[in-house]
């Protein structure tokens, strides 16, 4: 199964880690990653701490795990390539709708996928 249609059918919860220029780590809950046509995976995020630390520092783990019995996901590791704010694809690619925050920035963040690992396990 390619990895777009794993996160197309499997629910789960993720969390994308992520470490500033001093090695401060950061750890918060992220949707499933968008796939876009150059191959890269997209996510939106808020100017928090995960965003700033994207700035100085452009390695991030995305975990992700499968609802179910047991200790099933993926576990991506990435670096960024680019962003942009509040772009029309942006506003496209978002699954939510929440009140009282669009005056927020927001930003999509496009990453290469580096290596994909078992949520257990060191892989193949």
């Amino acid at each position: 199964m390619e990895l777009k249609d794993y996160f197309e059918s499997t629910k789960g919860v993720g969390v994308m880690a992520t470490a500033d220029a001093d090695g401060r780590v950061d750890a918060a809950i992220y949707a499933r990653p968008h796939f876009m046509e150059d191959e890269t995976l997209a996510f939106i995020m808020r100017d928090r701490l995960t965003h700033h630390n994207l700035q100085s520092n452009a390695h991030a783990t995305f975990l992700f795990i499968e609802d179910g019995p047991g200790y099933k996901g993926k576990r991506l590791f990435l670096t960024k390539v680019r962003e942009e704010q509040d772009s029309e694809l942006l506003f496209s690619l978002r699954r939510r709708q929440y009140p009282n925050t669009k005056a927020e920035a927001k930003f999509l963040v496009f990453f290469k996928l580096d290596k994909e690992l078992p949520l257990v396990g060191a892989g193949n």
